[in-house]
């Protein structure tokens, strides 16, 4: 078909289950069902994109309607695309560990309503409790010749516990997901830790702010990792001049014991076989050991920006592909907790996340800990609540001194351009000298 010089299909069937739940009772369950594909069809300019409903893959005759309307589509922007040549192919699919199809509803309902009843202790008010099962059967075609189709599985449950006491609220907050996996099995003590966390924030105090020597957590310093760097690292960006990380290749943005990598590969939560051009997948190192190496991208960014490889197009079913992370993490360094304790002295360690807000492009940041301790002579001491960390991104980085040798990662999912995907962050325990702490409290 003439001026057409390229054109993709990702076609997405699966099923989706949910149960939710609050104090003790099921308020909602149910399957539904998913069919939605993208066609992208790139003309003598730009693309010309349909998004289909209840899809058959289509045979030559379907094929040539659907690539008609998209030229159409195409001939009326006149906005120039170019698509680097890079390669194709998938990896495997980790196998499946426990097949959550296999277990009915009610099973479920029941092993969801066991975690949230272990949160209801003493002292808590009010429990609540989700779970999200999603299978997926993904097709890929393009004009390339490259076919590739595989099914991924991904689950994950949260539970929240809330303590009030004299007009004091506290709230604690569990959350775990799972790729190819079943994870609600003998998962009370989430329950339990969302109890203890609220009762024991109804006790801790509000710390004073102001410049001071930081630990973060794991999960509070993926979240740095994940939020400040790699958004700002995402080529899409960068090329639309939104990122304080543009034209900074090969700089040095932090100190040489950070390297940040984003790596579709691991068996996480964010994993991809296959990104959502067809491209191959494989780890990008973002920042290595405290310069700036690389963006992640899709074909059209890495034509339009360099420095890097295609393999970070994702998309979710139905929807067009844009530059996004999949699993990214502070590689970890050789030190103990201990010794990051010990080498903090006076400060204060902060854990857990509750939100917050980046600008990539003018590279500032603001999070929400969940909790905090007090940190005198190099020990951890009393509990503070209601205490944040902000800063400058590039500052930051170069304020890293010191990680520990313990990296964990977090399961969620991450927002962008109106579609969400899963993720995965994380980091070892990590130091910060002179980063700037939000608190309300006093001597």
């Amino acid at each position: 078909m003439t001026g057409i010089r390229y054109f993709d299909i990702r076609h997405v069937r699966g099923e989706v289950t949910h149960i939710d739940s609050e104090n003790g009772r099921v308020e909602s369950a149910g399957t539904s069902f998913l069919d939605r594909a993208i066609v992208r069809v790139l003309g003598p300019k730009g693309w010309g994109i349909l998004s289909l409903d209840t899809f058959e893959r289509p045979g030559r005759e379907n094929l040539d309607e659907i690539l008609e309307r998209g030229s159409r589509l195409a001939s009326l922007t006149q906005q120039e695309v170019v698509l680097a040549d890079v390669p194709s192919g998938t990896i495997p699919v980790p196998p499946l560990k426990e097949d959550p199809r296999s277990i009915d509803l009610p099973e479920k309902e029941g092993f969801l309503l066991e975690i949230e009843k272990a949160a209801r202790m003493t002292g808590i008010t009010s429990t609540r409790a989700s779970y999200i099962e999603r299978f997926e059967d993904v097709y890929f075609g393009d004009s390339s010749g490259n076919e590739y189709s595989y099914t991924i599985c991904r689950c994950g449950y949260s539970v929240l516990a809330v303590a009030v006491r004299g007009g004091e609220m506290q709230m604690g907050y569990r959350r775990r997901h799972a790729l190819q996996d079943f994870p609600l099995r003998h998962m009370q003590d989430d329950g339990r830790k969302a109890a203890r966390r609220a009762l024991a924030l109804l006790d801790a105090k509000r710390p004073r702010g102001g410049r001071m020597n930081v630990i973060l957590d794991p999960e509070l310093a993926g979240v740095f990792a994940h939020e400040a760097v790699g958004h700002a690292s995402e080529a899409d960006l960068v090329q639309e001049g939104g990122s304080v990380l543009g034209g900074r290749i090969g700089h040095a943005i932090g100190s040489d014991c950070v390297t940040i990598i984003d790596d579709p590969t691991l068996p996480e939560f964010g994993f991809e076989p296959v990104d959502a051009e067809g491209s191959v997948v494989g780890p990008t190192e973002i920042i290595k050991k405290g310069v700036l190496n690389a963006y992640l991208h899709s074909r059209e960014t890495l034509a339009a920006v360099g420095h890097g490889h295609a393999g970070n197009a994702r998309a979710m079913p139905g929807e067009p592909p844009q530059v996004r992370m999949s699993n990214t993490y502070i590689r970890e360094g050789d030190s103990s907790v201990d010794e990051v304790i010990a080498e903090c002295r006076r400060g204060i360690f902060l854990i857990g996340t509750r939100g917050g807000q980046v600008d990539p492009g003018r590279g500032v940041f603001q999070f929400n800990a969940e909790c905090g301790y007090i940190i005198e002579n190099g020990e951890c001491g009393q509990m503070v609540r209601d205490v944040s960390l902000s800063g400058e991104i590039l500052s930051t980085l170069h304020g890293i001194s010191l990680c520990a040798g313990d990296r964990r990662m977090h399961e969620g999912y991450c927002g962008k351009g109106g579609q969400s995907v899963p993720v995965s962050d994380g980091a070892p325990h990590v130091l910060l000298h002179d980063a700037v702490v939000g608190g309300s409290g006093s001597d």
